[in-house]
């Protein structure tokens, strides 16, 4: 695709970044078909070809107003059209350049600024969240229902995490939402990777991973996040911690891009490459282990929900599916398992219509096989689904730390 951004367009940021990717394009259109929004609304705007040219207009043209903002908005940065592509676009990185610099040259409306600032104020801080949820549980009959669905009827307890005795340590990131809204998948995965000689040292001041931040086009706030972690983890790294375990796979894809957003950051572009290689998915632990040493009981039937953040970011679908099987799930057969769920990060909360029909088709589909559970690998995804009421969802280390507790018993 040629190209002529404007001055204004060349001054900024990641002009370069974003020419390349412009031109990797060759309007093939493949992206399309599998693109949810544009497969729901079918509107060439609302497929990942129609906003690359937006974002090329804006770029060189210095002109863009509600509509280009709405276009890329309903966008889920779900990458499916990534997976799909032959050339290799990376679509989701020039999305981030674009939605930035649209917001810079055009503000929203204040209502709209008024829900994000609030979502970026409460989502990324752990103890603000967990004051703000025991609040919406108690006053959920007065909460909007896109507000209300993301409380959960039933919180597990995490009960006791093993004390820290193996040779081999591992981190492991805690998140914001996830301590308050499912506290026991962490825990639960402390109790498995002990049981498999890894032990968990703990980092509670690392919280928020930067990605809410950043995906609200505050990009600057999200890289001080991720400045933040990285000097908590980095001299943990350093005296012998040889990976960094995420057991949100949305977490995992946004750790695993500081080394690329903090590349021409000459403090830190060493160290943020180090923690990116560093770090690995909970599903790419377990895939090392003797797992059919730990077969768990395959009475119920179970429906996997992989998350775009796993299958199309960090590329690991089929590996999540090896490692499930392996552990004696029970599996049930999923159409369409590459379409997103409608969850995104605060997706769900910002376009709540159509992140809503996403879910049902979603559901449908996962319930297609009749199961009796659905698991996950992200929060997000998590919290979305199970708010419909319908299937319980969990996330799936929750089901081989039972597992392994009766096993025990």
């Amino acid at each position: 695709m040629q190209t002529n951004l404007s001055a204004a367009a060349q001054a900024l940021p990641h002009a370069q970044e974003a020419e390349r990717i412009l031109r990797s394009c060759v309007h093939c259109g493949f992206c399309n078909a599998t693109c949810p929004t544009y497969q729901e609304l079918g509107d060439e705007l609302d497929g990942p070809r129609g906003r690359i040219y937006l974002i090329k207009q804006f770029l060189e043209h210095d002109t863009a107003g509600p509509t280009t903002r709405a276009h890329l908005d309903r966008c889920l940065s779900c990458r499916n059209c990534e997976t799909t592509c032959p050339s290799g676009v990376e679509y989701h990185a020039l999305l981030d350049i674009g939605r930035a610099a649209l917001e810079a040259h055009a503000p929203r409306p204040w209502r709209e600024r008024l829900l994000r600032t609030g979502l970026r104020a409460a989502l990324p801080r752990p103890a603000l969240f967990a004051l703000l949820l025991r609040a919406g549980q108690g006053l959920r009959a007065l909460l909007p229902q896109v507000l209300s669905s993301k409380i959960p009827t039933r919180i597990t307890k995490p009960g006791r995490r093993p004390a820290p005795r193996h040779a081999r340590r591992m981190l492991m990131l805690e998140g914001c939402v996830q301590p308050s809204l499912s506290p026991n998948t962490n825990a639960a995965a402390a109790r498995v990777l002990d049981r498999l000689g890894i032990s968990i040292v703990p980092v509670t001041e690392a919280g928020c991973c930067g990605a809410i931040d950043y995906h609200m086009n505050a990009q600057e706030t999200g890289l001080a996040r991720a400045r933040r972690n990285i000097d908590l983890w980095w001299p943990l790294l350093q005296q012998g911690a040889d990976t960094l375990i995420q057991t949100a796979s949305g977490c995992g894809a946004f750790v695993k891009e500081y080394g690329r957003m903090l590349s021409d950051d000459p403090d830190y572009a060493d160290k943020a490459r180090h923690i990116s290689a560093s770090t690995k998915d909970l599903f790419e632990v377990l895939a090392e282990a003797d797992l059919e040493a730990i077969q768990i009981q395959a009475e119920r039937r179970i429906a996997f929900h992989c998350p775009c953040t796993l299958q199309h970011a960090q590329k690991l679908g089929p590996l999540a599916d090896q490692v499930l099987t392996r552990l004696g799930f029970n599996l049930t057969a999923v159409p369409d398992a590459h379409l997103c769920c409608g969850s995104s990060g605060t997706y769900s909360i910002t376009e709540p219509v159509l992140s809503k029909k996403l879910r049902d088709n979603k559901l449908d589909a996962l319930e297609s096989g009749h199961p009796d559970l659905i698991v996950t690998a992200n929060i997000g995804c998590q919290t979305h689904l199970d708010g419909a009421g319908r299937t319980p969802v969990r996330h799936w280390i929750e089901l081989v730390d039972a597992a392994l507790a009766s096993q025990k018993a």
